[in-house]
């Protein structure tokens, strides 16, 4: 078991990348519920109705879809100076610093073996909700609308080798592994990592597809399951694609759905409950092939699609 280092608070925002960007952002504002705090000719900075920073995820347009960074919040600026540090001992690739974006100071940008770039940051940009749209309740950051989801949750990255990206998390973020999947071949099929309390933020699976840097799908969470359902039949009124859901996962235990953008993106709103891991010496789950091949923990067999289907496309041959 890896010891987790508190350098990084939280996972702060996904950059996703989109080749249908007035339909991509309708989708996210009018359908899904986030709230749009910029935008200008290339991007648009959305936020989650209880997301206390500026933007959670940033849309961009682009000539394919997938992400384009993901970036973490550090926990003070003396713990960003020590990732900095070990990142840049750990042979990763680094990127170096940036100037920073709409919603954060400077930022540290490296990249994992298979072409996901990451960045941490510190200095970050509050949400501040026009008079119209602030909360009845002071203690949260907006009012909601939409599908409505409260706050970014976690992300899901595709690698060839989930067993080195392990490793480079452990690495450069201090992150722990809650849940894993042993295959019989002896490759790791998935891992669901955290850096704080809950019980993951972002999770790597296998690559089927035989893509490079590809996007699996970004989840924001939802108050509860009942949200979810709502969610499905303003799904089923707006024309989006539902892919699969609503069900219970066996790992992690989250109610979910998912749905495709229309740029072609997976997104998926999830609810895991009160499930925290508090335990400061938990051992991580460990889930066999066999196992995973029962499915879900209840709802309909997992869809091909989910075991294929990534952002950027494969090119056909």
């Amino acid at each position: 078991m890896s010891s987790q280092s508190f350098d990084i608070a939280h996972l702060g925002h996904v950059e996703m990348y989109t080749d249908r960007f007035d339909e991509s952002l309708d989708f996210f504002t009018r359908v899904y519920g986030l709230k749009l705090s910029a935008q200008d000719e290339n991007s648009a900075w959305l936020r989650a109705w209880d997301d206390y920073e500026f933007h959670s995820l940033k849309l961009t347009r682009h000539h394919t879809t997938g992400v384009g960074h993901i970036g973490y919040r550090a926990a003070s600026t003396e713990a960003l100076a020590r990732r900095v540090a070990a990142i840049e001992a750990s042979g990763y690739k680094v990127l170096g610093w940036v100037d920073g974006d709409m919603g954060h100071g400077r930022a540290f940008r490296f990249e994992d073996p298979f072409g996901h770039v990451f960045e941490i940051y510190y200095d970050t940009r509050r949400a501040d909700p026009p008079e119209g749209d602030r909360p009845a309740l002071k203690n949260t950051a907006s009012a909601f609308t939409g599908a409505a989801p409260r706050r970014l949750d976690h992300l899901n990255l595709l690698a060839s080798d989930v067993g080195e990206f392990r490793r480079f998390m452990q690495t450069c973020l201090g992150s722990r592994v809650t849940e894993y999947i042993q295959l019989d071949n002896g490759r790791i099929g998935g891992c669901w990592f955290t850096i704080n309390n809950k019980t993951y933020d972002l999770a790597c699976t296998e690559e089927h597809g035989g893509g490079h840097a590809r996007l699996h799908h970004v989840t924001y969470a939802t108050d509860q399951r009942e949200d979810i359902l709502r969610a499905a039949d303003i799904f089923l009124q707006n024309g989006v694609h539902i892919e699969t859901g609503p069900h219970k996962h066996a790992i992690q235990g989250t109610f979910f759905l998912y749905v495709w953008e229309p740029a072609g993106n997976r997104v998926e709103l999830a609810n895991a409950g009160a499930r925290l891991i508090l335990a400061p010496d938990w051992e991580p789950v460990c889930w066999t092939e066999g196992e995973r091949k029962k499915g879900q923990a209840w709802g309909l067999k997992t869809i091909e699609t989910f075991h294929t289907h990534g952002t950027p496309p494969v090119a056909k041959d």
